[in-house]
């Protein structure tokens, strides 16, 4: 076997195999004994067929399947020995092969297209991003706060309405004279009494109980974005809705929110020993903190990508990445025509973006390995299952988790999102790392301005 490749251009090339029948001989005289023994033909006992009768029924086959999977070995192993970086994977070249006949021919020739991964420098003096860090004010504390003892707190669900209760009931719009409007709002709504603007446009539902009317105006009770979510309407309609509505009360619920003590507090953070409100809020602001920073590093991240996409100035060998990706999409629907519309806006950014994650790679790995995804799922099994079982050792609990663990994180699908989250991870730290950038305090309203 002899294979050689021409270079076509500055990263197009083609590899030649050229196939002998001595590199395939020895395998196909094999099975054609396996298939003689095996063989059952009409007028001959099993396995007494003439080698000839034999040949001329299996063997064009067998050395066609023998030369295909030689050729996959040999392409690949030539391509590692060579230590090429390509993009995508070789394609046959159909026009140079031409047909080939197996059952007449004995040396075979073969081509396939294949492109260089272009030579990739990425310029860190170009990227010029600032890491937002946002501040923790003590209002983010106090809604955090509520939220908490919300969470925590007595569940009921009384007769009559109360101030801050969630009403359950059926919205309709009515028209100016206080009739149903065709066509209107129509739908079963819960809200919160205590998320109303006005205390004066929540004072009418208190003391109502099932089967009771209120009409209110949600524009004067709620914002746009609350309209949406409660009545189920897109954001533009939610914008213009002013009408009156009137509600049908279905249901009260009530939630007692629970005491600022130590038991709260050891629900809240197990473990730590917070015996004090200042200590938990303390807590509290770190938990924030954290999530902050992960959100200033995802921004970070794509910042850093959308300069390094901007600055991207490497030849791209688009005929034959057309073709690949074309020849491994399934779906009907992707066609050379759609490829060709999508290319500039869709396929183009992505394939960047897989050339500049290949050289990150090459400075410091950032993919997730399986036992990063595996100790972070088991972070989380630990938190809701961590505690050893009825006469298990902390050894044991430990195995338990880590078995646990490993069966989940298998499936790939069951741990995207965790795979991600690392790979942000070990991404941003590598950026930091490379750039050390400049650290901005921001609000958390600066901050959601900069992210849209």
């Amino acid at each position: 076997m002899n294979i050689t490749r021409e270079n076509l251009g500055e990263l197009d090339l083609c590899i030649k195999i050229e196939v002998a029948e001595s590199d395939y001989a020895e395998k196909v005289t094999k099975q054609l004994k396996e298939y003689r023994q095996k063989a059952t033909v009409p007028g001959f006992r099993k396995g007494m067929a003439p080698m000839g009768l034999i040949q001329r029924m299996y063997k064009s086959a067998i050395v066609a399947e023998t030369v295909q999977d030689l050729l996959g070995e040999s392409l690949y192993k030539y391509i590692d020995d060579e230590k090429l970086e390509l993009l995508g994977s070789p394609l046959s070249n159909e026009e140079k092969n031409g047909d080939i006949d197996f059952a007449k021919g004995t040396d075979f020739t073969f081509y396939f297209d294949a492109a260089l991964a272009p030579q990739i420098n990425i310029d860190w003096s170009k990227v010029d991003a600032k890491l937002c860090s946002i501040k923790v004010s003590a209002k983010d504390v106090d809604t955090q706060v509520d939220s908490i003892i919300k969470r925590y707190g007595k569940f009921e669900t009384p007769d009559t309405v109360g101030e801050g209760d969630t009403v359950y009931g059926k919205a309709v719009e009515l028209t100016k004279e206080g009739t149903e409007k065709e066509g209107g709002v129509n739908v079963f709504c819960s809200f919160e009494l205590s998320d109303m603007k006005d205390a004066e446009i929540a004072a009418p539902f208190v003391g109502k109980k099932a089967e009771d009317k209120v009409v209110f105006n949600p524009s004067k009770a709620f914002t746009a974005s609350q309209i949406e979510k409660i009545f189920r309407l897109d954001s533009a309609a939610a914008k213009k809705f002013k009408s009156d509505v009137e509600i049908t009360i279905s249901g009260v619920s009530r939630i007692t929110p629970a005491e600022l003590n130590e038991e709260l507090f050891e629900k809240v953070f197990p473990g730590q020993g917070i015996k004090a409100v200042d200590k938990f809020r303390k807590a509290i602001s770190a938990e924030i903190e954290k999530a902050n920073d992960e959100q200033c590093q995802i921004l970070y991240v794509n910042q850093v990508r959308k300069q390094l996409l901007d600055h991207f100035d490497s030849p791209i060998p688009e005929a034959f990445l057309k073709r690949w990706i074309l020849s491994r999409n399934e779906d009907k629907n992707v066609t050379a025509e759609t490829i060709e519309e999508q290319w500039a806006d869709t396929y183009v950014p992505s394939l960047k973006w897989e050339m500049i994650d290949g050289a990150l790679n090459k400075i410091k790995n950032i993919e997730p390995t399986q036992n990063e995804v595996v100790d972070a799922v088991k972070d989380i099994l630990r938190k809701t299952d961590g505690e050893p079982q009825e006469g298990e050792t902390p050894e044991q609990a430990e195995q338990r988790l880590e078995q646990a663990a490993r069966t989940i994180a298998q499936d790939r699908r069951n741990v995207q999102q965790l795979s991600d989250k690392i790979y942000v991870e070990k991404t941003f730290a590598l950026f930091k790392e490379q750039l050390n950038p400049e650290v901005e305090k921001v609000t958390a309203k600066e901050f959601a301005e900069r992210c849209k």
